[in-house]
């Protein structure tokens, strides 16, 4: 039993999770200021899907981790290292890191910051938010949560599940990370650059750039050892063609924020150089998506 549940990055999806995991357990929520402060005043309000109210701790920083503390990792991969770095020295042996976050690797990142002081697990959400201010998230789609195996990943699964957060734990969740990053690597800069909801995915004349990311990521994978008996492009349509979020890549454009697209597309890529495989439409969707941020550009 955890003794006390961290959520460690208050955007969109921490806060989804947060809120949740509140209604049954105390759970701090660090955030950025404004969000911190409007919790403190008003409780977390959030919209969509199961509108309410929630009473929870929101702060700034961990000040103390107490003991058999879970954290749960929700900031975007860029903000891993300066997110992990000031708790490195409160860390136990029986704190657990559930890194529910994008990508390939974002879990390595922190095992090499926290240095074996503690478990570091990964997981994949399905859940899909939006940040519509300090205070109100917007919860537009629900999902699992799938973690990997350890000796501790059935106890959070339940406490996860409990909480209406659907935790499963997956035995092989190298491929469930591959799904979700292929998914991520067609949506998010696609959606980014047309400027359109993740529904908007489903457009048929965006068949050809779709099939052409997802052709280059499924090589990739299976260099990796991953292989998918999957259609993904008639599945990217079914699953995400109602969709009304915005994908989390667009969203950071909109704020003004760097994005994920090192941690996706560049991901790809990267390990396609490694296999001595180019990947010339992740590299350029990651070149198309860099010069939007440098630019301020957002649709």
């Amino acid at each position: 039993m955890f003794n006390e549940i961290i959520v460690l990055g208050g955007g969109a999806i921490g806060s989804v999770y947060a809120a949740k995991l509140a209604a049954r357990r105390p759970v701090t929520l660090i955030a950025r200021p404004a969000h911190a402060e409007a919790i403190a005043r008003g409780g977390l309000r959030i919209i969509g899907r199961e509108p309410a109210t929630h009473a929870l701790r929101a702060a700034t920083a961990v000040e103390a981790i107490a003991a058999d503390a879970l954290i749960l990792l929700t900031t975007k991969v860029n903000d891993s290292r300066r997110a992990i770095a000031p708790l490195v020295d409160k860390l136990r042996g029986d704190t657990v890191i559930l890194c529910v976050q994008n990508g390939l690797g974002s879990e390595d990142i922190v095992k090499e910051e926290v240095a074996g002081r503690c478990l570091v697990l990964r997981a994949i959400t399905q859940f899909g938010a939006i940040f519509q201010q300090p205070g109100v998230v917007d919860f537009t789609a629900a999902g699992a949560t799938l973690l990997e195996p350890s000796p501790r990943s059935a106890e959070i699964a339940a406490l996860l599940g409990e909480s209406g957060l659907n935790g499963r734990v997956s035995e092989n969740i190298r491929a469930e990370i591959w799904r979700k990053l292929i998914f991520n690597c067609v949506i998010n800069p696609i959606t980014a650059i047309v400027g359109s909801e993740v529904g908007g995915i489903a457009d048929p004349r965006l068949d050809p750039v779709k099939q052409l990311v997802i052709d280059e990521c499924l090589r990739v994978a299976a260099a990796d050892g991953v292989t998918f008996d999957l259609d993904f492009l008639p599945t990217i349509t079914e699953v995400f063609g109602t969709a009304r979020t915005i994908a989390s890549m667009r969203q950071d454009l909109l704020k003004g924020k760097p994005t994920e697209i090192e941690h996706m597309n560049g991901a790809v890529a990267a390990l396609g150089r490694r296999f001595g495989m180019a990947c010339p439409v992740n590299t350029a969707l990651v070149a198309l998506v860099k010069g939007m941020e440098a630019r301020g550009v957002a649709q």
